[in-house]
């Protein structure tokens, strides 16, 4: 999979920009605030129609500009694509060749794409909405309709929230409405926490042994889906719906109380474990971050082989906060399988063997310029 042009019209700090890109490694180099994250953000809009940075997309909308457009050529396994973002007051539309996608959902997964920047450390160490936000941005990409069924439940866990406050306020005591609700939620929630279940089980797969080889043998890393409540198979869809039933049956009258649904996957989480231990309370920094590092590099072999072609690896700022054995790791990682984009405020710290075939490129105040 590889990005050959993006062009970007009033998108953040750039007014109008084309760039064309390199095939293997691509390193945008410029001081701090010149737009280098921007450049990456593009591409992971591009493919996801998402910010990694913000959820107001009015943010990446260059000032009182009336909408920002972003437009890929790429070509994957399959042939060439071209995709369009584009982001207005009124929302936003995904293009694929030209035809506007009637869903997002219908528009993600079309290119695939790994970030790893300095706030993925906290991936281990941050809070659980870090890590749902994590399966879900990368489970959507190869599962379409997971996409689907998440954006559905999360529309009846709105409802069912709005419906429990008012309950709580004595404005409504609508609990036939509650039930059905809970009923819709339970069908959404189930397939959810299953698809997550089994990513994090085949993300364990990769991550184990390159872990085990940036440790040199020493660590054994290990990956647990964390359900809201107990869940006695986590395979079976019929025994989550059941179990999720009896919990909200058991506690139905407390988020009437709480007026708020307490259960469901909008409440999961994802722990990690080396040796044995919760690597978030009993890891060193060091342990931390090569967890980290071992789960972002296990993404590209999972994508691989669900998908049969390599994403693309965007690192953001990142070599800088690796030290050099685990930033030879990363790189020697990569190889020349992924097209790779790196930012940074200096070329000094990258390997020779990286820079001789990497394409640079400078930033300055919106510019990019190609480096010969």
């Amino acid at each position: 999979m590889i990005i050959h042009t993006l062009e970007l019209s009033s998108y953040r700090n750039y007014s109008k920009t084309a760039v064309v890109f390199g095939e293997k490694i691509n390193v945008f180099v410029g001081e701090n605030a010149q737009g280098k994250t921007n450049l990456l953000e593009a591409i992971y809009v591009v493919a996801l129609a998402k910010s990694h940075r913000t959820q107001k997309d009015k943010e990446m909308i260059g000032f009182e500009e009336p909408f920002a457009r972003i437009h890929a050529k790429a070509e994957k396994r399959t042939g060439e694509v071209e995709l369009d973002i584009i982001l207005s007051a009124k929302g936003k539309k995904g293009k694929i060749n030209g035809l506007e996608q009637r869903r997002l959902s219908d528009y993600v997964g079309t290119l695939n794409v790994v970030m790893f920047a300095p706030e993925d450390l906290d991936l281990v160490k941050g809070s659980p909405q870090v890590r749902r936000r994590f399966i879900d941005m990368e489970l959507g990409q190869i599962s379409p309709v997971y996409l689907n069924s998440l954006s559905l439940y999360g529309k009846i866990l709105k409802q069912r929230n709005v419906l429990l406050k008012n309950m709580q306020q004595k404005r409504s005591q609508n609990y036939a409405m509650v039930d059905v609700l809970t009923e819709q939620l339970i069908d959404k929630a189930a397939f959810v926490m299953k698809k997550r279940a089994e990513f994090i089980s085949r993300l364990e797969e990769w991550a184990t042994p390159i872990h085990q080889s940036i440790s040199r043998g020493k660590e054994m890393l290990t990956l647990s889906y964390i359900p809201s409540i107990e869940v006695s198979d986590i395979e079976n869809m019929s025994k989550i719906k059941e179990d999720l039933y009896k919990a909200y049956e058991t506690k139905r009258e407390t988020e009437v109380r709480r007026g708020t649904t307490l259960f469901g996957p909008h409440r999961d989480d994802v722990s990690f474990s080396v040796n044995g231990l919760d690597v978030q309370s009993y890891g060193s920094q060091g342990q931390q971050r090569t967890t980290a590092l071992s789960v972002k590099l296990a993404e590209i072999d999972l994508i691989y082989a669900e998908i049969g072609d390599y994403p693309i690896l965007l690192l953001d700022d990142v070599l800088s906060e690796l030290d050099n054995y685990r930033q030879s790791h990363l790189l020697e990682a990569i190889q020349a399988r992924v097209q790779t984009f790196v930012t940074t405020t200096s070329t000094s710290g990258l390997d020779d063997s990286v820079l001789a075939e990497a394409c640079l490129f400078s930033v300055d105040q919106g510019t990019v310029k190609r480096l010969e």
